[in-house]
C-alpha cells in the first residue's frame, strides 16, 4: 500500500494510527488474552514497532512476561540497548536505560521480569506495584534471588527508600491481583490477615476449603474472606466449586464474607473486615504459613 492510501483509512477511521509509523487494522484474531489483557498487550507492543531495534521496559515487559495486576491503561515504553537518546514516536516513551541482556518473547524484545520490576515500581501506585511484584513470584516469572536483586537496584533510585516498604510488603503467596488489593486494604485498616491461602478443616481434620484471607477469632471461630477475581470465578465451572466450598462452611464457627476484584481495589475490604472483628473482639493472632484450622459445627 502506499502512504496516501494508508493515511485514507486513518483519516476515515478504518484503520488507527497510536504511533508514527504504526497503524492500527482494529482487527482483532483467535487470542488466549481477555480484552482488558489485550489493550495492555497492545500498548507494550507499540513502543517497539514505533522504534525498530528497541527493547520494551517497565511496565510494558511485565505485561509482555505475563505478569499480572498492571493497570488497564499503560504508556508504551522502551529503550535502545546502548542507552542512547532518540526522538519520540507519538505516546511512546523513550527511556535511555544501557542494556547487556534481554530477551525475544514471541518476537518482542523485552527486558527481564527482575529488571522490568525494578523500572516498572518507581512508575506505579503503591497497591499496583505490590500486585505486580505478587504476580511475578507467585506464578515463579522470577527466583527469589532476582526479586532481591530488584528491589536492591530500585532502593538506589530517588525516592527508592520510601518505596522500600512497598517491597515488604510484597506475598508471592497472592494467587491474584485482586487478593493483594483485599490484603493492602486489611493492613491499611489495621487489621492484616492471619493466614493467607489458609486450610480449613471440620473437626475431625477433614479438608473443607482453602480461603483466600482468614482472622482467627477469640471463640475459636474464623472470619474467611474469599476474593472473586473475574478471570477466574467468573466461569461456571468455578461458580459451582465456589458455592460447593461455601455450602461446606455454613453452619460452622465462622464468618464468610465474599467480594469482588473492585471491592478490593476501592478498599472496601478492609474497611468491612474492621468493622466485623470490632464487633467480635478480635486480636492480631497470626498463623504459620503451613498452619491449618479446625472448625466445629
Amino acid at each position: 500500500m502506499t502512504a496516501h492510501q494508508a493515511g485514507a483509512l486513518v483519516r476515515d477511521g478504518t484503520w488507527g494510527r497510536p504511533a508514527r509509523g504504526v497503524y492500527d487494522t482494529h482487527h482483532v484474531g483467535p487470542s488466549p488474552f481477555d480484552a482488558l489483557d489485550r489493550r495492555r498487550r497492545r500498548a507494550a507492543i507499540v513502543g517497539v514497532l514505533a522504534h525498530p531495534g528497541s527493547v520494551a521496559t517497565g511496565v510494558c515487559a511485565l505485561v509482555l512476561h505475563g505478569v499480572k495486576g498492571a493497570p488497564l491503561a499503560i504508556t508504551p515504553e522502551v529503550t535502545f540497548p546502548d542507552g542512547s537518546p532518540r526522538a519520540r514516536a507519538g505516546a511512546v516513551r523513550v527511556r535511555r536505560i544501557p542494556l547487556q541482556r534481554w530477551f525475544v518473547l514471541d518476537g518482542v524484545p523485552c527486558v527481564s521480569v527482575a529488571d522490568a520490576l525494578a523500572q516498572a515500581v518507581p512508575t506505579v501506585d503503591r497497591r499496583t506495584a505490590v500486585a505486580l511484584m505478587d504476580s511475578a513470584r507467585h506464578e515463579r516469572f522470577l527466583l527469589e534471588a532476582d526479586f532481591r536483586r530488584a528491589r536492591e537496584a530500585d532502593r538506589r533510585r530517588p525516592g527508592g527508600l520510601a518505596r522500600a516498604a512497598w517491597w515488604a510488603e510484597s506475598d508471592p503467596r497472592a494467587e491474584s491481583p485482586a487478593e493483594t488489593w483485599a490484603r493492602l486494604s486489611c493492613v491499611d485498616a489495621g487489621c492484616p490477615p492471619d493466614g493467607l491461602q489458609l486450610r480449613v478443616d471440620d473437626e475431625t481434620g477433614r479438608f473443607l476449603a482453602r480461603v483466600d484471607l482468614a482472622w482467627v477469632l477469640p471463640d475459636g471461630g474464623a472470619l474467611l474472606v474469599e476474593v472473586d477475581g473475574q478471570d477466574v470465578h467468573g466461569r461456571l465451572e468455578a461458580l459451582y466449586a465456589d458455592r460447593k466450598r461455601q455450602n461446606r462452611l455454613t453452619g460452622r464457627s465462622a464468618i464468610m464474607l465474599r467480594f469482588t476484584g473492585t471491592d478490593a481495589r476501592r478498599g472496601l475490604v478492609g474497611r468491612t473486615v474492621r468493622e466485623t472483628l470490632r464487633r467480635v473482639g478480635w486480636r492480631p493472632a497470626p498463623v504459620p504459613d503451613d498452619a491449618r484450622i479446625r472448625l466445629p459445627m
